[in-house]
């Protein structure tokens, strides 16, 4: 399925700051793919403030074009509605931070 495969390249960002990929810090809000298979991802940063915001969304779309080439267009943007809290981090990335499980 190509939402998976979307996903699973979505994995490959790696948060410089958090060493953790997007999908396990739940920056991820939403994957959409069309009839036309173009794709559109809906994401945040743990802050509107967070300064590597622009890099991490050109990430994901380059992450996105390498493994989905099927895809005729792809657009990632950037939100911040539901604000973005630590209760969206998976439990692997929990234990990966040392934090305690939700």
């Amino acid at each position: 399925m190509l939402q998976e495969k979307v996903r699973d390249a979505l994995r490959t960002v790696i948060d410089p700051e958090m060493g953790i990929d997007v999908v396990e810090l739940g920056l991820v809000y939403g994957i959409e793919v069309a009839p036309d298979n173009a794709v559109a991802v809906r994401m945040t940063m743990t802050s509107p403030a967070c300064p590597l915001g622009e890099f991490l969304r050109e990430s994901a779309e380059c992450a996105i074009r390498d493994a989905v080439p099927e895809a005729p267009a792809v657009d990632v943007a950037l939100v911040f509605e539901p604000p973005w809290t630590s209760d969206r981090i998976s439990e692997t990335a929990r234990r990966q931070l040392g934090w305690p499980e939700a």
